[in-house]
């Protein structure tokens, strides 16, 4: 799932690297930034499982964002990856000035949830 307003961090300065098998947090991690692939793949996993791969203008780690609470997934690169952090204060500065990525971000949530329910 990607986030077609993606565009809008193109030149955003707040960007980080991993390497192919990088972690980049664990399930139960404290989490309170989200992150948008400009380059590469993560890997999305729930209890082991795979629950979502992630390619350039996709999002992960939006659910401890929006609700302040442990990962609930973990999140590894698959391959080399470029992403842009959003920490809390930037996502909503995101949402006020394009409504339309929280939309975007909200059917991400219920991809990823409905997957998760598939697993149990």
């Amino acid at each position: 799932m990607t986030v077609a307003t993606i565009g809008t961090f193109k030149h955003e300065e707040n960007t980080t690297s991993f390497s192919a098998g990088e972690v980049i947090f664990k399930e139960g991690d404290p989490g309170d930034t989200m992150y948008i692939v400009q380059k590469g793949e993560v890997d999305i996993s729930f209890e082991g499982k795979l629950l979502d791969s992630v390619g350039p203008d996709g999002v992960f780690g939006e659910m401890a964002l929006v609700d302040s609470q442990a990962r609930s997934a973990s999140a590894i690169a698959k391959t080399e990856c470029k992403v842009v952090v959003l920490d809390e204060e930037s996502f909503k500065r995101h949402v006020h000035r394009t409504p339309f990525f929280a939309v975007q971000v909200m059917r991400v949530l219920a991809y990823r949830l409905r997957r998760m329910n598939e697993m149990v």
